[in-house]
Parts: C-alpha cells; structure tokens; sequence
C-alpha cells in the first residue's frame, strides 16, 4: 500500500467497527490476527498482510489512537517470530508463528551464559543428536521472562570439532519438560525478570532446528537485529507485556489490559525524563535551585540525543538499510539516561526518595526506578556489548584479537 492516508482509514474504520473493550484478550487478538493488524509487516495468513515497516507504524499509531489493546509483546513476537518467517522453512512457520500471531504462546531467549555474554559464540551448551531429537545440557543466564514463557529460542554447541562460529546450532525448545530448571535472580526492586536456567537431559525435535545444523550463528545475529529493530520500532503505548503465569491474561477484558500499564518485569518507567523529575521538583519547590535546573537540563538534552538516534535508526529501516550502530546508540544513552534519574529523582525528594510502597510519596515509584536502572543496562545487551558495536561498526575500529576465531572448539582453552 503506498499511501498512507488510504492506509490509516482502512486501519481507522476496521477499529470502529470491531474494537470492543468487552471482548476477552484471547478474542481481540484472535480477531486481529486473523484481520493481519496484529503484525501487519508478517505474512497474510500469519498475523500480517506483508507490509512495509513504514506502514506497519502507521497502523500501530491507529491502535494506539483509537484506545484498543495493541498486540502481545515477548522476545518471541519481538524476535523470535521474525526468524522463524527468515529462516524456517514452510512448516515451521506455520506450525510456530500462528501461536504469536494471536499471543497464545510467549517465547524467552537462551543465548548468555556464565562465560559466553559478550563472546557468545563461546557457549558451552551441548546438543547432541539422538535419532530425530536433540539432547540439550548446558546452563544459561539472564534468561528474561523464562518463568512466563512457552518456548525459547536456543543456541547451542552442535559441532565441537570446527570453529566455534560454525559449531552452532539454534532450536526452538519446549520450556516446560522435566528436563529445564528456571531459578530466577531476585533483583533490588523485588522483582525477578531475569533467570539462571539449568539444562539436564532436555529435548528437542529436530522439526524445531531452525536453519539446518550448524548454521545458528547466522540465525542469532539475525535474533539480535531483530531485537533492536524491533524496541527501537515499537510504538509507545502499543504492546502489551505478557507478564505472569502462562497464558493468564488472555481470559481477562481487553478493554482492563489495554488501560493497565504494562508490566515487563524491569521496575517502573516512571520519573526517568526531564518532565517527570521536572514537575517533582516543582511539586517539591525545588525548581528554582540552580544545580537541580542544570541536572534537570543536561537530562533533558541527553533524552533528545537518544530521541534523535532513535528516529535515525527508524528513518535507515524506512529506507530498507540496516539502521547500523544508531539502535546501539540509543540503547546505551537510555542507561545513561537512567543512571541520571536514578541520581537526581531521589535528590530532588530527599529522604522520602529511599521509601518504598503505597504509603511512599507517589507510590514509592522514585525508589524503584533508582532501583531498578542496573537491570536495564543489562537487558537487550549490556553497555559493554552495545560499546563494542558502536566502535566496530560505527567507527569502524578494530575488533579485538582473537587467537580462537579459526581453532576447532575443542582445542580452546576453558576459563577456570
């Protein structure tokens, strides 16, 4: 479709007709899927009707405009849906994309590991082929959302005799099994969004190898671009965390969800911009103080910079190019956005700045986003991560040595 407008109230007329706040959230995006809004970018059948990027915000914007519940939002709609539709084949789309389409199932990701974060195409995790499964054993880390999710997206070491790239393999494996532990790490707000997850003897059919044996690097990068296209894209106020015990919300009123805030397990988003903090220190009388107007300032100019590098990510992707280190870019200026609130909102409140709960000044939400900043700079790719990418591809300096790169995996020495 190229024009927009025709697009919009195509969008616009189809909300009128069919938004209904009564419905279940299992009938509304049933219903949307099925209308291809859920996803508009993905295939017609799958949740979508194939359109651009471009387009597919404009029908996110009517959604939001018109009040209705936007679609589910998990790692597997963000990212793993996008892979499999690249890199399975035929069956496997149709099989695996339909139960994210209309937000019945919610996937998590094991990629980190203890010694294979920042070098992940050094994990350790085993998968061996027996008859037409794959025997997983291994251990995975900062696992978001693993207690909530059906599935995961897995990469694991198929091939230890080649290079360590090339000894990849990427499956989508059934989360509940006897054969995976969750244990979730409590972070300082209380909440747990992140998981070690323990490996014994778990299974997976060979159906669920995603782009044949040994070729799971390609697929992971191609699950990490997705992952910041996909944030650095996402319309504000438009999708809805799954957060939870499975599947719980789909029974409840999608007009209810839709007015909730959406909780994604990272602590509160409240009072991380100039305006929020802003209007706590007028509420505060502190508006008028010199040094909390020239941090109110610089953490007004650092979130128009990340605003910036945002919409020069989203323009490349309109154009159809890569959007490069600009979604990088934005990613490390929100940690060092939050670390800025984390400092300057419970300076502004002072003492009441370290209560938590009902009876807390504004719900005690000051203290939970102080915090609940470090978990941030860790979901998506830590600061060092997104600072590697940015001088590599960005500035195009140098990688790091690597002696390994060409060794069979077997000959690499292991970190004590």
């Amino acid at each position: 479709m190229a024009d927009l407008d025709d697009l919009r109230e195509e969008v616009r007329s189809w909300l009128n007709e069919q938004w209904d706040p009564d419905l279940t959230v299992r009938q509304w995006w049933e219903r949307m899927a099925e209308a291809g809004w859920q996803f508009p970018t993905w295939p017609e059948g799958l949740g979508g009707r194939g359109l651009t990027a471009a387009e597919g915000r404009a029908v996110a914007a009517e959604v939001v405009e018109a009040g209705a519940l936007g679609p589910p939002f998990s790692l597997g709609q963000v990212m793993g849906g996008p892979v499999v539709l690249q890199q399975g084949d035929d069956e496997q789309r149709a099989r695996l994309v339909p139960p994210l389409a209309d937000g019945t199932e919610g996937w998590c990701q094991f990629f980190s590991e203890p010694e294979a974060g920042s070098d992940l195409a050094g994990l350790r995790t085993t998968a061996e082929k027996d008859g037409d499964e794959w025997v997983i054993n291994g251990q995975k880390v900062w696992t978001s959302g693993a207690l909530a999710a059906h599935r995961g997206m897995l990469v694991a070491r198929s091939n230890w005799d080649v290079a360590k790239h090339r000894g990849l393999s990427y499956f989508i494996i059934d989360v509940d099994q006897p054969g995976i532990e969750i244990r979730p790490l409590r972070q300082m707000n209380g909440q747990a969004h992140f998981n070690e997850v323990f490996f014994t003897d778990a299974r997976v059919s060979n159906d669920n190898l995603i782009g044949g044996e040994g070729n799971g690097w390609a697929s992971a990068v191609a699950t990490l671009a997705f992952e910041r296209s996909g944030l650095s894209n996402r319309v504000p106020g438009l999708s809805v965390a799954l957060p939870g015990e499975k599947g719980h919300m789909l029974d409840r009123s999608a007009g209810e969800v839709a007015s909730a805030p959406s909780d994604t397990g990272l602590g509160s988003r409240a009072f991380r911009s100039s305006t929020e903090i802003g209007r706590l220190a007028a509420e505060r009388g502190s508006s008028n103080d010199p040094l909390v107007r020239q941090e109110l300032m610089k953490l007004k100019t650092m979130g128009s910079v990340a605003n910036w590098s945002g919409q020069r990510a989203r323009e490349a992707a309109k154009a159809g190019q890569s959007p490069g280190s600009f979604a990088n870019t934005a990613k490390l200026a929100g940690s060092h956005i939050g670390r800025a609130a984390q400092q300057l909102g419970p300076q502004v409140l002072g003492a009441e700045g370290m209560l938590a709960g009902e009876d807390a000044p504004h719900y005690g939400q000051v203290a939970d986003m102080a915090l609940s900043v470090p978990a941030g700079a860790i979901a998506g790719g830590t600061d060092e991560i997104q600072r590697n990418i940015i001088g590599e591809r960005g500035l195009g300096l140098p990688k790091d040595v690597a002696v390994d790169r060409d060794m069979p995996f077997r000959d690499v020495p292991k970190s004590q």
